[in-house]
């Protein structure tokens, strides 16, 4: 049985055990084994050269990591917290996504950025937020978010051996907050595939990270107010997996997206343009979102801007009762 944090240290292992070209890189990964642990032990282990402490600098981490990728490596890139990618973001976007397209297929990136995303740590709004779209709006990149540590462990190997740039992101308020049954061992979860983590026939909770959890929170209490909600966890965002939403929204007709990033120009604004043009006629009720506020994350009451089992809860009678 393993939380989230010691599977993603597992995944690590066992690639490195497997492939000697994957190398760690970012700030503390080294002795210290990160801010998160993920990758402590792996620098005894492997030693100085595939374990790689870097100076303060995401602008470095990524543009290195972006030429070993090009140059055969498969390097794994943590950024500390998801709130300091910006400080790369002209690598990743302008740099990283383009070079498989300017180079007409000349050179692929197999690289892996990992990152600590979302709130839940009392980290304030430089360690609390969730940039997810500004890298699903970017052509070239994939975007992948596990929301258990089986998934966590199947994601983050399909994105090591995956052949274009993946930005992994993990949510740090669930890295220990459960355990479950971890295989050792080689296992793929493929990227662009969502899973059903709870069948249901009057509600769809579309959701992906964290929020999955509250979602699966609320959906027991929907059951006791005899309202059957289907939980679905998208795990990557892009490509998302257009066919099981539309499955889920045909079975129910009132789908309700949960994310923890704010609504404007959200994830979940995408989803729900999906299901305008695409299952209209299927609908019930609206597309409801639940999602953080428009605002910075606050240093203080932070649960009050995360969604939670009661907003949740509160949007599903809402589509019921439509």
């Amino acid at each position: 049985m393993l939380n989230m944090a010691e599977a993603l240290n597992l995944a690590l292992r066992e690639e490195m055990q497997r492939d000697e070209r994957v190398i760690i890189l970012g700030e503390d990964v080294g002795k210290r084994g990160g801010v998160f642990l993920i990758t402590e032990g792996l620098y005894e282990l492997f030693g100085p050269e595939r374990v790689i402490d870097t100076p303060l600098s995401e602008a470095a981490i990524i543009g290195v990591a972006a030429g070993m990728a090009m140059n055969g490596l498969l390097p794994v890139a943590e950024i500390q917290f998801a709130d300091f990618i910006f400080g790369g973001f002209d690598q990743i976007v302008s740099n990283v996504a383009k070079i498989r397209y300017r180079t007409g297929g000349q050179f692929s990136v197999p690289l892996v950025i990992r990152a600590p995303v979302g709130g839940g740590v009392k980290g304030g709004m430089f360690h609390s937020q969730s940039p997810e779209a500004y890298f699903i709006h970017t052509p070239g990149l994939k975007v992948v978010t596990p929301s258990t540590p089986y998934d966590a462990k199947g994601l983050l190997i399909s994105s090591i051996r995956d052949d274009d740039p993946v930005i992994f992101f993990e949510p740090k308020r669930i890295y220990r907050s459960f355990r479950q049954e971890v295989p050792e061992g080689d296992y793929t979860i493929p990227l662009g595939k969502a899973r059903i983590a709870r069948e249901g026939a009057d509600v769809s909770l579309i959701s992906y990270a964290a929020t999955v959890v509250d979602c699966l929170k609320a959906s027991e209490k929907a059951k006791e107010e005899g309202i059957d909600c289907e939980v679905i966890d998208l795990r990557t965002l892009l490509p998302f997996d257009k066919e099981a939403i539309e499955k889920t929204v045909k079975k129910t007709g009132r789908p309700v997206i949960v994310h923890e990033a704010p609504k404007m120009c959200g994830f979940g604004a995408e989803i729900a343009a999906f299901i305008a043009e695409r299952l209209l006629l299927d609908l019930e009720a609206p597309v409801f979102r639940v999602t953080g506020y428009d605002t910075p994350f606050p240093f203080a009451h932070g649960h009050y801007y995360m969604p939670n089992e009661t907003r949740i809860l509160r949007a599903v009678r809402k589509s019921v009762s439509f």
